[in-house]
């Protein structure tokens, strides 16, 4: 049964407990039945490929009545706090020894929670193609999954929780969420004279795989759209300042890309809020490759990108996430 192996985990043990302490009453939860099922998952973008496994493992859901309490207690803790920031409940990921039920337990918390997210979008006035095309992110984390590791799933299945809880919207090419400026961030914009600093809302933005070119006219198409959205649906939040933390603002870029560069172009958008020690040579091979666990020696080098990212490794470099922000 799914639970015993989730038991097994010791923090995820704690989590259980942790839930099971929660207030559930007041929230009806249900799933889509098996002839439902396919079209609410196909509205939401997961391939194709993956929808018979995913009604077939619903039948093996709706028989273990443990299961199902706990996905009533996720969606009952993940919908309570709907839109308020930071207080998704992030499904974790579960073992191997899960199995498929378990790789796609969070997708199902997910979809019954449409119902409660839509609802929450339409109180905000937010229009039907925004929803459509923020909750589709779902269907790209599968994808996403089944290119790193072959099988359908969630990679990262606290990601979707975002889009899921009112924080996150797909706005043309870029994604963005509502939040807070961190500490460091929050100093560099006081620091550039701005009337903000930390804990002061920015929206945070976040450019999605599959999406074709990061071009300068798309970013611009998006910004457009931001400024008027949150303006329009969330006029009480001063959203003023965009920062973004990614492999892409790494100003070692530029030394392998022309200035012309949809990346470089896109970089240019920011300031530099402040440098990063660390290096992270696993995501940009991850987002670039598919895979940040596949050898340096063997990346390929068909694309200026797959070149910089490559020759710099094999050059004995690291890469690091950049942090920058700029005015909306």
């Amino acid at each position: 049964m799914l639970l015993e192996a989730v038991r097994a985990d010791a923090r995820l043990a704690k989590w259980l407990k942790d839930l099971e302490r929660e207030d559930d009453a007041g929230v009806a939860v249900a799933l889509p039945d098996a002839d439902e099922l396919p079209g609410v998952l196909l509205d939401l973008a997961v391939p194709h490929e993956d929808i018979n496994e995913l009604v077939a493992l619903r039948a093996r859901l709706g028989r273990d009545a443990e299961a199902m309490t706990l996905l009533a207690r996720c969606v009952t803790r993940f919908v309570r706090d709907m839109g308020e920031i930071g207080k998704a409940c992030e499904p974790p990921p579960f073992p191997d020894s899960a199995g498929a039920l378990g790789r796609f337990f969070p997708l199902y918390v997910y979809v019954a929670s449409v119902p409660y997210v839509r609802a929450y979008h339409r109180e905000r006035g937010v229009p039907e193609e925004v929803t459509r095309r923020t909750l589709a992110d779902l269907g790209r984390q599968v994808a996403v999954h089944r290119r790193r590791r072959g099988t359908g799933g969630l990679l990262f299945p606290w990601w979707p929780a975002l889009h899921f809880h009112g924080e996150l919207f797909q706005l043309g090419r870029l994604q963005f969420q509502r939040g807070r400026l961190g500490e460091r961030t929050g100093r560099a914009v006081a620091s550039a004279g701005r009337d903000l600093g930390p804990g002061d809302p920015c929206l945070n933005l976040h450019i999605p795989d599959f999406q074709g070119p990061l071009s300068p006219s798309a970013c611009e198409r998006s910004l457009a759209l931001a400024r008027d959205f949150f303006a329009r649906h969330y006029p009480d939040e001063r959203h003023e300042i965009a920062v973004c933390h990614s492999w892409l603002l790494d100003p070692q870029l530029k030394r392998y890309l022309p200035a012309d560069s949809n990346i470089i172009r896109f970089q240019d958008r920011f300031e530099a809020a402040y440098e990063e020690a660390t290096p992270d040579d696993g995501v940009p091979i991850g987002f670039v490759f598919g895979d940040p666990d596949l050898p340096v020696a063997g990346l390929p080098r068909r694309t200026s990108v797959e070149r910089a990212v490559a020759d710099h490794l094999r050059g004995g470099g690291h890469w690091y996430t950049g942090h920058g922000w700029f005015v909306l």
